[in-house]
């Protein structure tokens, strides 16, 4: 994981948004058509699942959305970027992630992050929180959510898989955190002191690009 290169990923994440926001452009017959051809039936089958969870669980309280998106993606087997994508670092859509169900912590966190979104949960109560896991000593990302902007976020990971507060995560050292609205710097697991983005972020261009691909299909310039 390379935490430079996301510190300017902030600004890019409104564009991916927008792309999700098109929800009956997201699961069509057309984008599991594809998603098939890509990946093969399972994999259809199991982006049909993502959408059923989405649908279940649009009329339930947060908590129960909450508990449902992170049930959901932790189930799926972490596998480093080099092993994975054959990449240092590989940031996949939400759709790459499930239909080979598998990927690195980014991986979790992305599709949580746009599950939520899908559900209704406003994007200025998420953020997508770098920190340093310091039992394993590495990089790591984790979900974050805040009830109100003074709020302590819970905490959505894929290593300890208990939704918790983030002043219970000692084994989490923050280091900054990011969604659409911009980047944080994060002293504490608080809301932290916001930060200046900016300048190109060739994984998310390629990543929008991929997700782009998967819903219309390859397009002429």
């Amino acid at each position: 994981m390379n935490i430079r290169a996301g510190l300017v990923v902030g600004i890019c994440l409104l564009s991916l948004s927008s792309l999700f926001a098109q929800q009956s452009n997201l699961f069509t017959p057309e984008v599991y058509a594809r998603v098939k051809t890509l990946y093969g039936e399972n994999a259809s089958e199991d982006v049909a699942d993502w959408r059923h969870l989405i649908d279940k669980l649009q009329r339930e309280d947060i908590d129960e959305k909450l508990y449902g998106v992170n049930r959901f993606f932790n189930r799926f087997d972490f596998v480093d970027d080099l092993v994975h994508w054959k990449q240092k670092d590989y940031w996949a859509t939400p759709i790459e992630f499930i239909a080979t169900g598998a990927g690195d912590c980014e991986d979790y966190t992305i599709a949580k992050y746009f599950s939520l979104i899908e559900l209704g949960i406003p994007e200025e109560k998420l953020r997508l929180m770098y920190v340093t896991a310091l039992e394993l000593r590495q990089p790591h990302m984790v979900l974050a959510y805040y009830e109100t902007p003074s709020s302590i976020p819970l905490v959505l990971d894929n290593i300890n898989r208990r939704i918790v507060p983030a002043n219970k995560r000692r084994d989490l050292s923050p280091i900054y955190s990011f969604n659409g609205n911009g980047l944080w710097a994060a002293k504490s697991m608080g809301t932290g002191r916001k930060l200046r983005g900016g300048g190109p972020m060739k994984m998310w261009d390629d990543m929008i690009s991929r997700l782009d691909s998967v819903i219309h299909g390859d397009r002429e310039e």
